[in-house]
């Protein structure tokens, strides 16, 4: 299962470090309590979309990128990837014959 909380703290992470700008810099910047933003980006904390637009901010990402990686990072997770393909993660029943084998529908 996926959890929305650890998929934006990897995100915001990941940013932060990128930029090369420590904890500290980024919850000052914010306004944010240190330990919070660290449980934050442990995906121990959910957080409001105000503080996640303030992080942004701090961050010098516009929050829809952040909400788009966070969204990709979960169509990944769940089989779904850019161009809207879906992919399972079994064998739909209508392409396994009797014999276990892979058929075609053509």
């Amino acid at each position: 299962m996926v959890l929305l909380r650890q998929e934006i703290g990897d995100v915001l992470r990941s940013h932060r470090l990128r930029r090369g700008q420590t904890l500290r810099q980024v919850a000052a910047k914010a306004s944010v309590a240190l330990g919070y933003l660290s449980e934050v980006e442990r995906g121990q904390k959910e957080v409001s979309s105000e503080i996640l637009s303030s992080v942004a901010e701090a961050l010098g990402v516009p929050l829809s990128v952040v909400m788009r990686e966070v969204s990709e990072r979960v169509a990944s997770v769940e089989g779904i990837y850019l161009d809207d393909t879906y992919i399972p993660d079994t064998v739909p029943d209508a392409f396994v014959t009797e014999a276990g084998l892979l058929q075609s529908k053509f």
